[in-house]
Parts: C-alpha cells; structure tokens; sequence
C-alpha cells in the first residue's frame, strides 16, 4: 500500500498554493507599508534606489518569521473550506477516508512550514545586519562621545566609563567588573584613570592600554588583593571605541547560538536576561506554532464555511491578529519577570493547541 495517494499529493499541493502566496503576500504589504512611512527619511540619507531596493529583500526573512503561522492558518482553512464547499470532504468519508487522514498532507505542509521558519529565524539577523548597513541606520545613530555608559562585554565582563570619545580613542575613569565564583573564577574590579586605544596593537591582541590602575581581586573564601599598575594591557578588552559607542545588541537581531552566549554573559555580570531568554524561546516557539495552528485550523475550517469565504477570511485574519496580541503581551509579561521567560514564549501555542484538540475531537469524521 502506498502512503502518498493521489488525493494525498492533491490535498498537499491545494495547501501549498495557498501557503505560498499567503507566506509571500504578508511580507510584500509589510514592505509596503514601512516604505511609506518610511521613504522621506531614507531620501533624506541619499540612499540609492539600487541599495533601497537590496534592503526590502534582506527585510523579507525577517516579516516571514513572524508571519508564517498565520499563512499555515490561511492555507488550511482556505484549502480545506475548498473540499467542503466541493463536497470533497464527504465524498472522501464516503470512501471510507477519515477526516483526519484526509488533512494529513496538511499538517506534514505545516511540518515543513516549521522547518522553513526555523531557518528564518537564523538567516534573519544576517540579513537584518545586511539591511541596517544599506539603511545606514548605525550611521544615524552613532555620534562621537558617549557619556556615564555601561557595556556588556565577552567573558561576563561589564565596562562602565564616564566618557568614551571615538575620535580621540580614549576612555575615561573606567572600570571593568566581572562576577564570579569560586577560586578558579574570582571576581575582580579593574578601575583605571584613562585607556587609550591603538589599533596598531591590535594584531597583538591588546589593542587598548591603561594607565594609573587598580585591579582587586574578591574570592570567596581567601582575602581579598589590590594590584597597583602605572601601565597595562588587558587582553581581553579588544573592544573598538566605535562598537562600544553603539546601543546594546538587539536580541531579536541575533541568532539562536549567539543569543545563549548573550544571555550567560548578561547573568555572569549579574544583569537581568530576561527579555533575550524570551527572544530565544520565541526563536523555537513561533515556528512550532505553524503545527499548532495547523491543528487549530483545520476544524475551525469546517465551520468557517456556513458564512462562506469572506467568513473564513474574517476568522482567519481576527485569529491571526489575536496570535501576534498574546505574542507582544506574553513578551512583555515575560521580559518584566512576571512569569517564566520561556513559558511566556510558549503560551499563545499552548492555548491554541489546546483549543484545537478541543475542536478537532468534535469534528465528525
């Protein structure tokens, strides 16, 4: 016996017409949309019409991500609200095909909807890089001093200054902090009057050097020291003025490997992650939420089709709209610590699943 039918190939491709155009037509009204409000300030920067054009197609992966779901949820109340109309459904009962077999094919579109959206979800800080270069939103956002500022470094290391120029390369009264436990991993304070920075040093691996010093080293258990330096190097402060000039790292911006990184080094310096601990379950939720609505849609398309097809739009895009709501709120909700971080990120695909067992246990098969 066959696994793939003919009525299985037929219900796959009537699903994964739908999906395409539904997953393509979101992003393009996006892009739309943030190019009209957005035109008059990217003239303003002299962008090129070519590099313009090169950023809304780096803009693509990222709209995609979010949206995925909501084009499963399309493709399967549409696709299979079409084989109710037709009476295809009844015909295939008639064969002695269940319900759920039929809308098999569907949900193994969904399983590969959610492979899809796991790839955005890693591609799109690239090209979200790519775009803010094209944009030159760092431009636009970077000046040449930053004043009483605190920055979070590799190794659990935090830099705190009183001012930073970049044109002159210079920090002044800094101080680096790193948490940790242990004799093997003490925690020290480096304070120093002034660093300098040479990018000649760099290829020697401390391209910063500074001067009239402390560093005190606190353990847990043994006495705490003081080092009094004229003159050091920290190998680890390989930082550029211009990359501590610019704003925290985003997140959203960051793939899954990157973000796990980010976090530890936030909690060894003692900072709350709890919003990056969000973004990166979102990174695996959003994506697993394709099956979920999968399994919320094709019941709900049962019942869509009594008011017909604008019905079923009606339904799909208020659902659509509730999903991303409960997204913003459960982030919210988790990045203030009001519950779990990474229970927040799995609610919105908890309370549909769970609606949609409920439907798709009473759908008569």
């Amino acid at each position: 016996m066959r696994i793939l039918r003919p009525l299985d190939r037929y219900v796959f491709s009537e699903f994964w017409k739908i999906f395409i155009v539904t997953g393509l037509g979101f992003p393009l009204l996006l892009v739309v949309t943030d190019l009209t409000e957005n035109i008059e300030k990217y003239l303003n920067r002299h962008i090129s019409s070519r590099d313009l054009v090169l950023s809304y197609i780096y803009f693509i992966p990222d709209s995609m991500f979010m949206v995925l779901p909501a084009a499963v949820l399309f493709a399967t109340v549409f696709s299979i609200g079409a084989f109710t109309r037709h009476a295809e459904v009844t015909a295939a009962k008639a064969s002695g095909i269940s319900f759920y077999r039929l809308i098999l094919p569907i949900f193994v579109g969904a399983v590969f909807a959610c492979g899809l959206d796991l790839v955005l979800g890693e591609i799109s800080p690239i090209t979200n890089s790519r775009r803010s270069a094209l944009l030159q939103e760092d431009k636009a956002q970077v000046g040449t001093s930053r004043f009483n500022f605190a920055y979070s470094g590799e190794y659990g290391r935090v830099y705190k200054a009183f001012e930073l120029r970049t044109d002159s390369g210079q920090m002044h009264w800094l101080q680096i902090e790193r948490k940790g436990s242990g004799a093997s991993y003490p925690t020290y304070l480096l304070t120093a009057d002034t660093a300098t920075y040479d990018a000649r040093n760099a290829a020697y691996g401390s391209p910063w050097t500074l001067k009239r010093g402390d560093l005190n080293i606190i353990t847990d258990t043994g006495p705490t020291f003081t080092i009094s330096f004229a003159s050091a190097r920290d190998v680890h402060l390989t930082e550029r003025p211009a990359e501590m000039m610019a704003k925290p790292p985003d997140p959203h911006n960051m793939r899954y490997k990157d973000i796990t990184r980010f976090i530890n080094a936030i909690e060894r310096s003692g900072g709350d992650a709890n919003v990056s601990r969000v973004e990166r379950a979102l990174k695996i939720a959003v994506p697993v939420t394709c099956i979920i609505i999968a399994l919320f849609g094709a019941p709900l398309a049962t019942s869509t089709q009594r008011g017909g097809s604008a019905y079923g739009i009606a339904v799909s895009l208020a659902t659509t709209m509730i999903f991303l709501l409960m997204i913003q709120l459960t982030k919210a909700v988790g990045s203030k610590g009001v519950i779990t971080p990474d229970l927040a990120a799995w609610i919105p695909g908890i309370l549909f699943g769970m609606f949609g067992l409920v439907l798709l246990a009473r759908v008569r098969t």
